[in-house]
């Protein structure tokens, strides 16, 4: 390469890191996102399946995710309404064999946080889980 290309192609990229620092200048720092877990204890205990059939337990240990740290807060002030929307929803569950399921675990993880988030915005706290998690779950027959 003769001086003259190096010369020019060392202008270029001078000019171009010149045009793009104001860009990256303006750029936010990245912020970090907040996860916080709220264990619901003691763990649920209710019976399920259909009335007048054989009793059948379930056991779920559950924990409640939160994205801001103001969460924990409004979910610890209304632990007995949430507690008791959980004991509901659970003892709704009639298809036990759903309940064995991937598939029907997941369906009722979306119910829940659906039934606490409504609880929350009822207490108008303006706070929201992002997901709730079985962290242990148990069907006996």
């Amino acid at each position: 390469m003769t001086f003259h290309r190096k010369y020019a192609l060392t202008l270029l990229l001078a000019i171009a890191s010149l045009i793009a620092w104001p860009a990256m200048a303006e750029e936010e720092p990245e912020e970090r996102g907040v996860t916080d877990y709220i264990a619901m204890e003691p763990a649920f205990v209710t019976h399920v399946g259909e009335p007048g059939n054989k009793v059948i337990y379930l056991k779920a240990s559950v924990t409640l995710r939160a994205s801001q740290e103001t969460t924990r807060a409004a979910v610890q002030a209304h632990m007995p309404r949430l507690r008791h929307e959980l004991v509901m929803l659970f003892g709704e569950q009639t298809d036990v064999d759903q309940l064995t399921t991937q598939q029907g675990q997941q369906a009722l993880r979306g119910e829940a946080t659906q039934r606490i988030n409504a609880a929350l915005e009822e207490q108008k706290t303006g706070e929201r889980i992002t997901g709730v998690l079985f962290t242990e779950f148990v069907v006996q027959r």
